[in-house]
């Protein structure tokens, strides 16, 4: 009975914590909520027909969207894979770990887009400080997931090897990352679609790509362009999702032999 009761005394105060974020930010407003259901309906009218008379324009700058999360995830891959070892204290040690972890914590406390409004302010307009705000912002993520994976070598084998000798170069090139290939590569291709996403939005700020385009397409009120910007992400980010994905599945089914 004492269980039953302080099951419901829990479930009475999460759903009043609940009810009262909700007040908070007005989910029951409804003057407010009605107001915006039917913006949202005009809003969604001006969308269509899409105007294609600037799809070439946007092929472009899909392209270009494209090249920035290449180039920030292989730049993001190529510090991530050391700083991970450095993270992992089955590799570095405790201390070395420690600061190594610290470090990418304050990393991935800024968020891509403020990465790249800050390299806007230093370098200007243009896919440059996007690709940089999308490498940093992968290093940060890549080294948590690797290092992680790096831990999870199952220790016996690291022993193992240790008791003959070893250096400490080669424990990594032999057991650590043969160990850890399929985690490495799939976290790889995952970051990468995620960054073609992102490099979307990151136009928004100057830093070149389709975002740029749809962020003027907005603000000149040209909602048929915006559609046709939006839809051909759309159909890049699928493309992508479903190319990568299916190189990730090949790659794993073979190294599983």
């Amino acid at each position: 009975m004492n269980h039953s009761r302080e099951g419901f005394l829990q479930a009475v105060i999460f759903s009043g914590i609940i009810l009262y974020l909700a007040n908070s930010i007005g989910f029951f407003d409804i003057d407010r909520l009605t107001r915006g259901v039917s913006n949202l309906f005009i809003f969604a009218a001006d969308l269509f027909p899409p105007d294609l008379s600037v799809t070439e324009t946007l092929l472009y700058s899909i392209l270009e969207t494209i090249q920035m999360a290449l180039m920030g995830t292989i730049l993001g891959f190529i510090a991530a894979l050391p700083l991970g070892l450095l993270g992992a204290r089955n590799i570095s040690g405790r201390n070395i770990s420690a600061v190594t972890r610290l470090f990418l914590g304050g990393i991935r406390t800024i968020p891509a887009l403020l990465w790249a409004i800050i390299f806007v302010v230093a370098f200007g307009l243009g896919p440059l400080p996007g690709t940089l705000g999308l490498a940093i912002y992968s290093v940060g993520y890549l080294s948590k997931l690797y290092y992680e994976a790096f831990e999870a070598v199952d220790q016996e084998i690291l022993d193992a090897v240790r008791a003959i000798g070893i250096s400490r170069l080669k424990e990594i090139r032999f057991v650590v990352l043969p160990e850890s290939m399929n985690h490495i590569l799939s976290q790889l291709f995952f970051m990468f679609e995620y960054n073609v996403r992102s490099s979307a939005i990151l136009g928004f700020v100057g830093a070149g790509g389709i975002g740029f385009y749809m962020i003027n397409y907005i603000q000149l009120f040209q909602y048929q362009r915006l559609t046709t910007a939006v839809l051909l992400t759309l159909a890049v980010v699928l493309i992508i999702d479903s190319v990568s994905a299916r190189i990730r599945d090949r790659f794993l089914t073979r190294s599983s032999y």
